[in-house]
């Protein structure tokens, strides 16, 4: 455990260093700060014309899991690839560190980034609990941020595992779009227009556990193995990449 947090924290402290990482917050902040102001817009407007219902901002979170699908490959598609383009990923096999170990300290290091950005959207529910009666409800919105972290873990995991596969970062960061984009579109779209199968490609689908049941305050057990099952698979994905690495 002590060597999966050092290097975690590495990670965590590198993405700091690299202008990568603001390019990424502020392609989320800016993003979800205008559908905020626009969502707070209409529903002013709507009040005024003496209709519409309260803003909610679990809307703003679907928004944030939406931009992860295009961003979260470039988070982690350096992580390991680079490391074994340069050589550096044979140095590191030869310390006392588990293949399992490097893995997750990567991914836990990439979720610890993504959770700082997540932490600073807190300020959204924040103003509406401030403007709206009688208030926002936090249960629901608990539950939405819960998703968002497991949701944003599986992606992340999956980036990780794919990034351990190759050694050209671009290659990494188009299979994983490429992947996220088949669970999400190829997947989730496909569904609602069989009138058979479709419970089951719903299932596998990366949106639909988030967007029908858990950003609507419902924590279900399908939705919680779905995206801890993902995040298992894309650790267990990078560890058998590395092991493979250290025996070729």
């Amino acid at each position: 455990m002590k060597n999966i947090w050092t290097i975690a924290k590495r990670e965590y402290d590198n993405y700091f260093n690299s202008p990568l990482a603001y390019v990424v917050a502020f392609s989320i902040l800016l993003p979800l700060g205008i559908y905020f102001s626009a969502i707070l817009y209409f529903s002013a407007q709507n009040a005024f014309m003496g209709g519409g219902t309260a803003p909610n901002s679990t809307q703003i979170n679907w928004l944030f899991v939406f931009l992860m699908v295009f961003l979260s490959p470039a988070l982690t598609m350096r992580l390991l690839s680079d490391e074994a383009r340069m050589g550096t990923l044979e140095l590191m096999l030869t310390a006392p560190i588990r293949d399992f170990e490097l893995v997750a300290g990567k991914w836990l290091g990439a979720m610890m980034f993504v959770l700082s950005v997540a932490l600073l959207t807190l300020v959204f529910p924040i103003i509406l609990e401030n403007l709206i009666t009688p208030g926002i409800d936090w249960k629901l919105m608990i539950a939405s941020y819960l998703g968002m972290i497991l949701i944003t873990s599986a992606m992340l995991a999956l980036g990780v595992g794919i990034s351990a596969i190759f050694t050209n970062q671009f290659a990494a960061y188009f299979v994983t779009l490429g992947l996220f984009f088949f669970l999400w579109f190829m997947i989730g779209l496909p569904a609602s227009l069989l009138p058979q199968g479709g419970d089951v490609l719903n299932y596998l689908s990366l949106s639909y556990h988030f967007s029908q049941d858990i950003n609507s305050g419902s924590l279900t057990l399908g939705g919680l193995t779905y995206y801890l099952s993902l995040t298992a698979l894309g650790l267990f994905i990078g560890t058998t990449a590395i092991e493979i690495r250290r025996w070729r």
